[in-house]
């Protein structure tokens, strides 16, 4: 055994494809004091027998660009390291058997040419034609990648534990990692053991790439990695005379995949509801182990696999397989710095993507930590996403049991988990639960969505056109324009910055001035060097020394870390403050006639202006009543404490019966700021998004003192814009758009829909995005001609660059 050093840059935890990838990628960039150490042999958790599929199309452009990339990088390596990785591009179907799926792939292949991946809407002779084995009678049609593939997972990470050494990296098997250390702040060094020996590697940078093992180590530093195995079942025939080489199937409808390998057919599934595995740990001599046999779990697809490929009713079988993989709450891996812990890196929980995510993850990671900013937009998979909550083994048990198979479920939009549900809970729950709402479930936060009618099912019937909701949802957006309405925002990230330099220090943060008096709320952006959006927040003084931020439900980790980073010497204090207040939103042309009846406090606009926050009498509580809108209409958010929220809804809701008020879920709310084009962070905006590019330059102030992406800011303004944020409005008022969608302009297309739904006031489908406008002035951009491409079908759109509904908010003035 040798024996590892006792210092090093870089110390990588685990050696199946994803720590080799990250410790080739960061040997790549001149780092040679690297060490990856793995417990047993390389390969020996989960690489080993994944079905090494590679899919380029993801569901952002940067998650596909790191698809692509895996499969140029395993095609480049075999002539690097002389390792032979299998890389095939024997192109791939994805075939429909209903209407449902036929409306997601059209729409997957809309997606694809977005992203400039190759791929083609074909028929079902076609699909016979590319896969001549397939029964096809029922399919109505499929897509097909012709540049995608297959390869030899194992020697793929071998390849790159080779290039990795080759760099000047130290990969050495057999040794366990027994703990990381810390000074409270920052990693310190890892401790090891081995056939008896025990030591310890100094260093300050660790990279989580344990897999299923990954949960449990990252967890003894107070790190959240929530994963979960699963089994994972695959059936491999005997060799099958004359079968010759053939795209990888995919028909999701009946949860199965088919792979020609050697002449063998592989089938294998996404059945589902899944088998967690694990649960009480993982037996310290597991290597290269699979899992018992159970042929009763795996029968009903292999029965639907004999009917659509026909040769498994007469081809022997090779291997029956079952493998533990890790799976994800969301069904997206985790990347990034975990916020607990400085210095602690993470790349896991691939979710049987593996192969083709660990090339472009491990290369991005490695430009991460080279560089201490990610190398572009990489929320998707971003650590910080994960809430601490989803550590807990019962919840992931749970989830993991649904994740699995949602991999190959229709991917509906608006689409909710079912397990593992009711987690964290707002102080109105039951009350709204009473009058019918029907919740979906963000960052573990149970939301009321929309409101069932009476006699009406209080749940999802999902769709690609308006869904079972679309006429509750109807009611309750033209109730918040025509009378008012009241919805829960208590998931609301709420995090409090006080101390004798909150001020000095928010304002270094944001780019508005946050300077302001006392009961200010200030709309700001917190930007990175680039001028990029981190986070997208409003901040309100409360005293000299104390600040409210509050911030998207899904974002509040994020912006914890990203506030703490920076922090230097300044004497602040920064608190996650979220579950101590409730928060009622109540909106709309009649929100004062109702806030009037039930406070004794004058709510006029000269008493209570826009953007100014204070503390009113609601019924026999307090609150403090922030007047500011995400829905473009007259209104005030409501903070009050948990013990009391619940009494001052009451109050707003029997005193609104009066005035019109209608209970109203997030749906609705997402469909009035649509209209007033209000930009929704993770979609709209990112940390790759430029601020002015974004059209948030008014709420940018350079005349201050330097804060984080001033320069940006004004190197944009001198250099001009390379692209403009548009609202658009579809001319067919049936056309449904959600999400990654294709801009068309003047025929061509030039980008995606960032976010997308139904405007009710408007009269149509409503869409954002960004169009490239470099050398163009704001006149030149809506000269053009405009469609939204959906499924392959163009929809005439109408854009502006103002805001399609009450363009000069003379509404939310009131």
């Amino acid at each position: 055994m040798k024996t590892p050093p006792s210092k090093a840059r870089a110390v990588i935890i685990g050696g199946g494809v994803s720590g080799c990838s990250v410790a080739y990628h960061l040997a790549k960039l001149g780092w040679e004091d690297v060490v990856l150490l793995e417990r047993k042999r390389l390969t020996c958790g989960t690489t080993w027998h994944a079905a090494g599929l590679i899919g380029q199309l993801r569901t952002s452009q940067n998650l596909t660009r790191l698809s692509k990339y895996s499969a140029e990088l395993y095609t480049k390596l075999e002539e690097e390291t002389g390792i032979a990785t299998g890389m095939r591009q024997t192109g791939s179907i994805t075939v429909a058997l209903t209407e449902h799926r036929w409306e997601e792939v059209r729409r997957q292949a809309t997606l694809a040419r977005i992203f400039d991946v190759e791929a083609e809407v074909i028929t079902p002779k076609e699909v016979q034609d590319l896969f001549p084995h397939m029964a096809t009678e029922d399919a109505i049609g499929g897509v097909y990648l012709p540049k995608d593939g297959q390869c030899d997972p194992a020697n793929i990470a071998m390849a790159l534990a080779k290039g990795a050494r080759m760099n000047g990296a130290q990969i050495l098997e057999g040794i366990k990692v027994t703990g990381v250390d810390d000074d409270g702040r920052r990693v310190t060094g890892v401790t090891w053991e081995a056939g008896g020996e025990a030591g310890r590697i100094e260093t300050d940078i660790v990279i989580n790439c344990g897999g299923m093992w990954g949960r449990d180590l990252a967890a003894q530093s107070g790190v959240t990695l929530p994963l979960h195995a699963c089994e994972h079942f695959y059936l491999i025939t005997e060799p099958v005379e004359g079968l010759k080489s053939l795209p990888v199937l995919r028909v999701p409808d009946e949860c199965a995949y088919y792979k020609e390998d050697a002449g063998k057919m592989m089938l294998g599934a996404f059945e589902p509801r899944a088998k967690p595995w694990g649960m009480g740990g993982i037996p310290e001599d597991f290597e290269f182990d699979s899992l018992p046999e159970d042929f009763e779990h795996f029968e009903p697809i292999l029965e639907m696999g004999m009917n659509r490929v026909p040769l498994f009713e007469t081809a022997g079988v090779h291997t029956f397989f079952n493998g533990p993989e890790s799976f994800t709450p969301d069904d997206t891996y985790y990347l990034g710095e975990a916020p607990e812990l400085n210095g602690y890196w993470v790349a896991a929980g691939y979710n049987s993507i593996g192969i083709v995510s660990s090339g472009g993850a491990g290369m991005a990671l490695a430009q991460w930590i080279n560089d201490g900013e990610a190398p572009f937009d990489l929320w998707d998979v971003d650590i910080r996403r994960a809430q601490p909550f989803q550590r807990n083994r019962r919840y992931l048990k749970e989830r993991v049991s649904e994740t699995l198979g949602l991999l190959y479920a229709d991917h509906y939009p608006y689409r909710q988990p079912e397990t593992a549900r009711g987690v964290r809970r707002s102080p109105l729950h039951e009350h709204l639960k009473a009058q019918g709402a029907v919740f979906g479930e963000t960052a573990g936060w149970e939301r009321a969505n929309w409101y069932a009618n009476e006699g009406q099912t209080p749940e999802y019937q999902y769709d690609w056109k308006g869904q079972n909701w679309f006429d509750n949802t109807r009611a309750e957006h033209m109730a918040i324009r025509e009378t008012a309405g009241l919805y829960d925002m208590s998931s609301f990230g709420k995090i409090r910055v006080e101390g004798r330099d909150a001020c000095a220090f928010l304002q270094r943060m944001c780019g508005n001035d946050v300077d302001v008096p006392k009961g200010r709320l200030v709309y700001t952006q917190m930007l990175n060097e680039r001028g990029g959006i981190e986070s997208d927040l409003t901040v309100t003084r409360l005293s000299e020394t104390a600040y409210l931020l509050v911030v998207p439900a899904a974002t509040v980790m994020r912006d914890m870390a990203w506030l703490k980073r920076h922090l230097r010497d300044e004497f602040v204090v920064i608190t996650d403050v979220t579950a101590l207040e409730g928060v009622v939103c109540l909106m709309g042309p009649r929100a004062r006639d109702i806030l009037t009846s039930v406070t004794p406090n004058d709510m006029s606009d000269a008493a209570h202006p826009f953007g100014i926050a204070r503390e009113i009498e609601i019924g026999m509580g307090l609150a403090r009543a922030h007047r500011v809108s995400y829905v473009g209409e007259l209104g005030w958010e409501i903070y009050v404490s948990a013990d009391q929220t619940a009494h001052v809804f009451e109050t707003l809701f029997e005193a609104g019966s009066d005035h019109g008020l209608k209970l109203c879920g997030l749906h609705a709310m997402d469909s009035c700021r649509i209209e007033k084009a209000f930009r929704h962070y993770g979609h709209d905006i990112t940390d790759e998004d430029h601020v002015l590019e974004a059209g948030l330059g008014f709420a940018v102030k350079t005349a201050k003192d330097s804060f984080v992406g001033r320069d940006a800011v004004l190197a944009k303004k001198d250099s001009g814009l390379d692209r403009r944020m548009a609202q658009f409005q579809l001319s067919d008022p049936e056309a449904m758009v959600f999400h990654n969608e294709a801009i068309v302009r003047d025929g061509e297309i030039v980008g995606l829909v960032t976010s997308g739904n139904y405007g009710h006031a408007l009269g149509g489908g409503i869409a954002m995005g960004y169009v490239p406008c470099k050398g163009e002035s704001r006149d030149d951009v809506l000269a053009s001609t405009y469609e939204i491409e959906i499924a392959g079908a163009r929809v005439a759109a109408q854009a502006s660059l103002r805001p399609l509904y009450d363009p000069k908010s003379a509404r939310v003035k009131g």
